[in-house]
């Protein structure tokens, strides 16, 4: 592009890009990244100017796992209110999960029906998963030509009817479908029947809560999806990783060419079951926080690659649902908000860098979604998404500032390192200190 397109330069001395943190001016011509030019570089005429000093510029955060609910429960979440949260956590990119909205997204109609709904209230990039359930393998096909990213499943109870789980027959046709044209299957992998053999105790202990889910049902769930992806050489993603016990499964996978991917999420990586109080079941989640030794295991899962990135699992619900006992609580974290400095808070303590951050929860999920050609990098070409962060100053997490509908959240009183000053979308500040302008979001389809 030449000059005369660009219309605006971001400066600053720490900005984050492929090549590392660098001190570079950032031109930007209608909505994308024209430019990274030298430091000092000559503003071109007409353009304006945003020099942030020190403060570190990131590229815009992706998000592959929302639980946005809407329509159907927006009490719970709605889009308005899940993209306002991203966007002020640094977010401008989300993918939606297909369960927990009436309907859920399962087949066109209904991805249809969600679309209409988040048009005009997202205030970043919003794009759809499919999901797979018993019914539906019929519809696998014309939701992926409609522009889903991938699909959903359970292997174990989802916790509402209208998304059921498959069993490993139904796993298997579905993956093969999947298959067959390309697409990504993402697995809730927890094995119901190690969960039924599981105590299952109510009451507000957590201990008791955290026996119900033991690591053995995501161990066993995951060496089985990995053993029918190897089988059928399909691309499968394990969600929200908790039990460490299974990375060496997933790193031996990988090793052997098995197309296998794992996330995780802030709660595993910065809550330990060692610090939930009892009865406290804003920390309630499936699979379970564990303990600090199963964290130490996830970092280095993240530090030698197995685990590929980090997303946030933001899973709300009314205040009411949360009980105070363990067994009948909505199981959800909402962290949308405060992932970004709840991760960044905990890698600097383990001596990571602002980099590898970047690498987890940006360009690691736009790779995941196949959008990086688009997203999860400060290069030329690609949208100009920016979070603009002061990673040294600290706040305490005050769940009456937070944008999610329902202000509970397990880190209520937390002191974390990381404000992020401004949110930019296309070249367009959408947060500016805590302030939101008005939706400008797109809805997003798969590339290809």
């Amino acid at each position: 592009m030449s000059d005369v397109d660009v219309n605006l330069v971001l400066r600053s001395t720490r900005v984050i890009t492929p090549e590392g943190t660098r001190a570079v001016s950032i031109a930007v011509a209608a909505g994308k990244i024209a430019a990274v030019l030298p430091y000092d570089a000559e503003v071109p005429a007409g353009a304006r100017l945003e020099d942030f000093g020190d403060d570190v510029v990131l590229p815009g955060l992706v998000d592959t796992h929302v639980h946005v609910n809407d329509p159907g429960r927006t009490e719970w979440e709605g889009f308005w209110t899940a993209t306002r949260a991203a966007a002020a956590g640094g977010i401008t990119t989300l993918l939606d999960m297909p369960l927990n909205s009436l309907p859920p997204t399962t087949t066109v109609e209904n991805l249809a029906t969600k679309q209409q709904v988040a048009r005009n209230k997202a205030h970043i990039d919003v794009g759809f998963w499919g999901g797979a359930v018993p019914s539906n393998v019929k519809d696998l096909r014309p939701l992926h030509d409609a522009g889903v990213f991938g699909f959903k499943c359970f292997l174990s109870p989802s916790g509402v009817e209208e998304f059921p789980e498959l069993d490993q027959d139904r796993l298997a046709r579905s993956m093969a479908e999947i298959a067959g044209f390309g697409g990504l299957l993402i697995v809730h992998a927890e094995d119901p029947h190690h969960l039924a053999a599981a105590p299952q105790e109510s009451g507000p202990k957590y201990a008791d809560f955290l026996a119900s889910r033991p690591r053995d049902a995501e161990n066993t769930a995951i060496e089985g999806l990995i053993a029918q992806a190897k089988r059928l050489n399909a691309r499968v993603h394990v969600l929200h990783l908790s039990s460490s016990d299974a990375l060496p499964l997933i790193a031996a996978a990988k090793r052997e060419g098995v197309r296998i991917s794992v996330e995780s999420c802030p709660h595993f990586l910065t809550l330990t079951a060692e610090e939930v109080p009892d009865g406290a079941t804003e920390f309630k989640c499936c699979p379970p926080i564990r303990e600090a030794a199963n964290q130490d295991a996830l970092w280095e899962g993240l530090a030698d690659g197995t685990i590929d990135c980090i997303v946030s699992d933001h899973s709300p619900c009314t205040t009411d649902l949360k009980t105070p006992d363990f067994a009948s609580a909505w199981g959800g974290i909402s962290s949308l908000q405060l992932g970004l400095p709840a991760i960044w808070t905990e890698a600097r303590r383990r001596g990571l860098s602002l980099e590898d951050v970047v690498r987890w929860m940006s360009a690691a999920p736009a790779k995941l979604a196949g959008l990086d050609d688009r997203k999860g990098a400060i290069e030329t070409g690609r949208d100009a998404d920016f979070a603009v962060l002061a990673p040294d100053e600290t706040f305490t997490v005050d769940p009456a500032e937070l944008h999610h509908r329902n202000q509970v959240t397990a880190y209520a009183g937390k002191t974390l390192h990381g404000v992020v000053r401004s949110t930019w979308l296309r070249g367009e500040r959408i947060v500016e200190n805590g302030t939101l302008a008005e939706p400008t979001g797109r809805l997003l389809e798969r590339n290809n």
